[in-house]
């Protein structure tokens, strides 16, 4: 019975696990979009197939309400627009290898006379796809409304059921990127501790700057969450949740380049001292200790971005605030035994002192009264950004709604006036 009970319980959390990708939340909207699609238009279409109808649900069903309202329009726009340029094809010429080409120019340049944007290309699929099943000049009205079809239970799939939010699937994006920038600096500081080969130091290095792929699909992933919480019913501080994970995924960018031109600078000092140690004992060690330190509060530093609940995000908070307190600590012994250490050896004094910067630079980037800074900059910001537009909406309402007055004759127009006080 227990082990009944535990396959039910691993499959329903392999079940979540699926509902939370976005690869499969997809799939299943645009099946479903189509499938009602299709079910409409075999009662609407005089056409046996209505295969447009499904179609069309395909190219305008999005993952994110936000991207439904605002690419939704345009993509509607691209499929209606080649659907009527195959209509056109269809009547004076049919299918054959010369119109395919006259088609495929004529559906590009009316998709950039519509300005649909992104979705010039997809004018060019849509005609040739309508163009494929619409060999007869009457069945034209019928694609037409097939094209709606598709269009409004497309629109209407995320309008009624609202997409979920993808800020879980960025947090953990953002805290896997934190523990990647965490064992690098672990690697490096052991490193630094002994005896470290050029190549050894060049590989670290490389694997900084390969960070910076890490990035970019980790700002896909918080693009993909920003446009999820906008305009969408389930979340109320959607401005307060775009920011605070925007500017954490900043601070770690920072971070990670900053890494990199330490790896760097580990790199120069291991050829300019080869064979000999990069640091002395006690320098390496208290190196390797406060890369240790750094790296642990960067990824408490993720944890705090990424918690929801306030509880745990005032814990997150102070156990930030006791790592950097720690490294900071560490920090000023290591300026000291690298102080004392120039003051016997002054070779290589740049890259020692380099190797300090770098650090201090991570450290204060990490330090939360600067986050909250920032923080208080981006929400102003926001809010002003979003009361301008609001602003603006209001003058334009009054303006349409504004009466207009009745038109003066020529001659009061033309008169001058007659004292300053007309003027």
């Amino acid at each position: 019975m227990r082990d009944v009970r535990g396959a039910w319980a691993v499959a329903g959390a392999q079940l979540r696990k699926w509902h939370e990708q976005p690869v499969v939340v997809q799939s299943v909207r645009s099946a479903g979009a189509a499938t009602v699609a299709y079910v409409i238009a075999l009662r609407l279409s005089p056409e046996p197939a209505p295969l447009t109808a499904p179609l069309t649900a395909l190219l305008v069903v999005q993952v994110t309400l936000y991207a439904t309202l605002t690419t939704g329009i345009r993509r509607v726009n691209s499929v209606v627009a080649g659907v009527v340029v195959a209509i056109a094809f269809s009547v004076l010429v049919g299918l054959t290898w010369w119109s395919l080409a006259l088609l495929i120019l004529a559906s590009l340049a009316v998709g950039h006379l519509v300005r649909v944007s992104e979705f010039v290309p997809e004018v060019a699929i849509s005609a040739m796809l309508v163009l494929g099943v619409t060999r007869v000049g009457d069945t034209a009205w019928a694609r037409v409304l097939e094209t709606l079809i598709g269009a409004v239970v497309g629109l209407g799939c995320n309008l009624l059921f609202a997409p979920p939010v993808w800020v879980g699937a960025a947090g953990e994006s953002i805290e896997d990127l934190a523990r990647r920038v965490r064992q690098l600096m672990l690697r490096m500081g052991e490193e630094a501790a002994g005896r470290t080969p050029v190549e050894h130091a060049t590989a670290r290095l490389h694997e900084a700057r390969r960070l910076d792929h890490d990035i970019v699909q980790v700002d896909a992933a918080l693009r993909q969450a920003e446009d999820s919480l906008k305009l969408n019913p389930r979340v109320r501080e959607g401005l307060l949740h775009r920011i605070v994970l925007r500017t954490g995924l900043d601070t770690l960018e920072i971070c990670t380049v900053v890494l990199r031109v330490l790896a760097r600078t580990l790199t120069d000092l291991a050829k300019e001292r080869e064979p000999d140690p990069l640091f002395e004992p006690q320098v390496g060690a208290t190196l390797e200790q406060l890369l240790s330190e750094v790296g642990d509060a960067v990824v408490s530093f993720a944890v705090l971005v990424t918690t929801d609940i306030s509880q745990n995000a005032e814990s997150a908070e102070s156990r930030l605030a006791a790592e950097l307190s720690t490294a900071t600590a560490t920090r000023d012994k290591l300026a000291q035994l690298l102080l004392d250490e120039v003051q016997r050896d002054a070779r290589q004094w740049q890259l020692h002192g380099a190797v300090l910067t770098e650090v201090n630079r991570i450290l204060d980037e990490l330090d939360t009264e600067h986050r909250s800074r920032r923080l208080m900059e981006e929400l102003d910001r926001g809010t002003r950004e979003e009361r301008e537009r609001r602003d603006h909406l209001v003058r334009l309402r009054q303006r349409l709604r504004m009466p207009r007055g009745p038109r003066q004759p020529p001659s009061d127009r033309n008169r001058p006036p007659v004292s300053g006080r007309s003027l």
